[in-house]
C-alpha cells in the first residue's frame, strides 16, 4: 500500500487516507447562513475521495467575518442549516467533516475578492469598524480598534460558544484558525501585537489568548471530537514570528491535548517576501513534525500524487492538504489513485465511470 493511502487518526477520528481538503473560503453565505452553493459544493468534495474535508472559515461573531458573504457559526440558525447539509452530505459519503472557526480581527470587513477585495470602513455599505490585538493596520486597511481585556475574553467566549454549535452540528473535527494575520495570529506575532498588558510582550503573553481559547474549547468539547490549530508558522518577515515560536506553541497546545496541527505560513504582513515554489511550506511541517508527536498537516503548491506521496513517505508530514489544486480538480484523490496503483471507494453511482486501462480502481 503506497503512505498516502495508508489509513491513520487524528485524535478518535480515523481517517482512510492522507488526503484532506483544507478550509477555503467560497464568499457566498447570507448573512452568515449556507446556500445552495455551499450544499453543491461541500458534497462534491465529500465525494472526491478525500478522507477529511474542512469547511471554509466560519466566522464566530459578525464582525469576525472577512467579507460580508462570510459562513457563520454565531447563532443557532446557522447552526441548524449546516447540520442539515451534513445530514444531506452523510447520505452519500463516508468523509469525515470538520469546520474551521475564525475570526477575521484586522483583515476582516472587506469587499469580496472577485470585486476587488478591498477594505471597507465602517461608514461604507457592507463595512464595520475592525479590532485587533493593536490599532495597527494591516497595510492600507482602515485601522483596527484595540480590543480591552474585557473584548478579549468575549472573543475567547465566542470561539467557545463557536464550537459547541459545531459539536451540535455534528462535526468530526473542529479546526481553531490562528493563521494567515487572522485575529488569533494577530495576537502570535509580534508585528502586530504591541500590547502592555498579559496578552501582549512576551511569548508566553502572545501565545496566552490561542492558549485560553484552545485549552477551553477543549475542556467543553466531546473528546470524540478531534480539535486542531492552523497556524502560520513564519511570518515571512524579520523579527516577525518564526518557526522556533511556532515549534514552543506545538509544543504548548500538545500538552493541552491538541489532536493536530495544520501548518500554513505568512498572512499577516504586506511586507512578507514568501519564495513561493512547489512544497514551499512542507520544510515549515517537517521542523515542527520534528518536534512533537502530535500529527502535522502539511498544505501549499502541493499539486502531484508523487508529490504528496512523497511528503508521507519521508516522514516530513502525517497527512497532505491539497487545497486550490482540489477546487480545480475535485477528483483529485482518483487521479492519485492511478498513479499510485491504489483502488479508491467512491459512490456507487460513480463505479461505472472507472477508465478502462483502470477498470479495478474502485472498490
Amino acid at each position: 500500500m503506497s503512505h498516502l493511502f495508508s489509513p491513520a487518526s487524528i485524535g478518535q477520528v480515523s481517517l482512510k487516507n492522507r488526503i484532506i481538503v483544507p478550509p477555503m473560503c467560497q464568499y457566498s453565505a447570507v448573512d452568515g447562513m449556507p446556500t445552495a452553493w455551499h450544499h453543491a459544493h461541500y458534497m462534491n468534495l465529500a465525494l472526491s475521495g478525500a478522507a477529511l474535508v474542512i469547511v471554509e472559515a466560519s466566522a464566530i461573531t459578525p464582525i469576525g467575518r472577512i467579507t460580508y458573504q462570510d459562513l457563520g457559526i454565531w447563532n443557532d440558525a446557522q447552526m441548524e442549516a449546516i447540520k442539515q447539509m451534513l445530514t444531506d452530505i452523510r447520505q452519500f459519503s463516508d468523509a469525515r467533516l470538520g469546520i474551521q472557526i475564525a475570526h477575521a480581527g484586522r483583515k476582516a470587513s472587506t469587499d469580496l475578492p472577485w470585486h476587488g477585495g478591498k477594505s471597507l470602513s465602517a461608514a461604507e455599505k457592507n463595512g464595520w469598524q475592525t479590532v485587533s490585538s493593536s490599532s495597527l493596520a494591516f497595510g492600507h486597511n482602515h485601522p483596527p480598534r484595540e480590543l480591552s481585556i474585557s473584548e478579549v475574553l468575549e472573543v475567547k467566549q465566542h470561539f467557545i460558544d463557536a464550537a459547541k454549535r459545531a459539536e451540535k452540528a455534528g462535526f468530526d473535527v473542529i479546526e481553531i484558525h490562528a493563521a494567515h494575520g487572522y485575529l488569533l495570529h494577530e495576537f502570535l506575532s509580534p508585528i502586530s501585537n504591541k500590547r502592555q498588558d498579559e496578552y501582549g510582550g512576551s511569548f508566553v503573553n502572545r501565545s496566552r489568548l490561542l492558549l485560553d481559547v484552545f485549552h477551553e474549547i477543549r475542556e467543553a468539547i466531546d473528546p470524540n471530537i478531534a480539535i486542531g490549530v492552523r497556524i502560520s508558522a513564519t511570518d515571512w518577515v524579520e523579527n516577525g514570528w518564526d518557526v522556533p515560536e511556532s515549534i514552543e506553541l506545538t509544543e504548548s497546545l500538545e500538552e493541552l491535548g491538541c489532536d493536530y496541527i495544520h501548518i500554513s505560513s505568512g498572512g499577516l504582513s504586506d511586507k512578507q517576501q514568501i519564495p513561493l515554489s512547489p512544497n514551499y511550506q512542507v520544510p515549515l511541517a517537517q521542523a515542527i513534525h520534528e518536534n512533537t508527536m502530535m500529527p502535522v498537516i502539511a498544505v501549499g503548491l502541493i499539486t502531484d500524487p508523487l508529490q504528496a506521496e512523497a511528503i508521507i513517505a519521508t516522514h516530513q508530514a502525517d497527512f497532505v492538504a491539497i487545497g486550490r489544486g482540489i477546487l480545480f480538480e475535485p477528483r483529485w484523490p482518483w487521479r492519485a489513485a492511478t498513479v499510485l496503483n491504489e483502488q479508491i471507494e467512491v459512490a456507487p453511482q460513480y463505479l461505472r465511470s472507472a477508465p478502462h486501462q483502470f477498470k479495478n480502481m474502485f472498490k
